[in-house]
């Protein structure tokens, strides 16, 4: 059995950039975190915590954290976008490198709005073929010059988001160079099946996002018509146990695949009242605790 390693993230404290006066401050965070239980951490939005890998390293170790992963969004659909989106990322991974992570997860940008409007074309086959070409070269870059393993996070409202895009991109990527964050919320919120996708493809489930989706407000927002943002705001992703999917079959899917897999706990709520995340991280993180085998926190 492989070993589900239990982390958290400045999303599960209502952190989506650098610098919002609505976010927690990032001290705040890190004490809180860490008073919740959690060892494991994401850098978040780049800039959210500090920059300088030395000061970073000093934060994290006086409060016994460790990150597990940097995080970006790419944009290489599109034509001569390749120096743009690697000088975002690539200070991400700098970063992350220099702090003892081990991962970069990679999103896509959105084809559509805050208010449900289309802002870019949807990528046809001939189109997301382009993109995992490049997104391969960038993967295997990250690897050559920081040492880091790209994992690719389908995002609601992204390029990559249904289950049919999500297989797709499998397809059209190598798995040497970049592999899958499987974020079950944005999953469930396409309606994709997340234990399908670890059954057809084990060998390139590289990282998780652990998330659930509360299928009622789900349905309100998808008749309403309104983008992601909206649906956070609306609450469409909740504490768990309370909503899908059910996490014990996919923590029991993930122990078998018998390799180790870090699985961050995210649950979208931007904006929300700095008193809020605490007790909501506490309470999922002994959940997650009371199911046992191949959990390790």
């Amino acid at each position: 059995m492989g070993q589900v390693k239990i982390g958290s993230a400045p999303d599960s404290w209502g952190v989506w950039f650098a610098d919002d006066e609505q976010q927690t401050p990032w001290e705040r965070f890190l004490d809180e975190v860490a008073a919740a239980g959690y060892k494991r951490i994401e850098l978040g939005p780049y800039g959210y915590l500090p920059t300088d890998p030395a000061r970073l390293k000093d934060e994290l170790d006086k409060r016994g954290l460790e990150v597990t992963a940097g995080t970006s969004f790419e944009h290489l659909h599109r034509p001569d976008s390749w120096d743009s989106t690697w000088k975002d990322i690539s200070a991400t991974a700098e970063l992350a490198a220099a702090v003892g992570a081990k991962h970069l997860v990679v999103m896509p940008s959105m084809w559509r709005g805050d208010n449900g409007e289309i802002v870019e074309p949807r990528l046809d086959h001939e189109g997301q073929a382009r993109q995992g070409k490049q997104v391969t070269e960038l993967g295997r870059r990250i690897a050559a010059e920081y040492g880091l393993k790209t994992q690719y996070h389908p995002h609601a409202d992204g390029h990559v988001d249904s289950q049919e895009t999500v297989v797709r991109f499998l397809d059209e990527t190598d798995g040497e160079h970049v592999n899958l964050c499987l974020d079950t919320g944005h999953i469930s919120y396409c309606g994709g099946d997340n234990l399908k996708l670890i059954q057809d493809y084990p060998e390139r489930i590289g990282y998780v996002h652990l998330k659930q989706v509360d299928p009622k407000v789900l349905a309100e927002v998808e008749a309403a018509g309104v983008g992601f943002d909206e649906a956070v705001r609306r609450g469409v992703m909740c504490e768990p146990p309370n909503g899908v999917p059910e996490f014990p079959p996919l923590l029991d899917a993930l122990a078998a695949l018998d390799v180790d897999v870090f699985a961050i706990v995210e649950q979208d709520m931007y904006p929300c009242p700095p008193e809020v995340p605490l007790p909501i991280a506490e309470r999922t993180l002994a959940y997650l605790r009371t199911h046992g085998g191949g959990v390790s926190v």
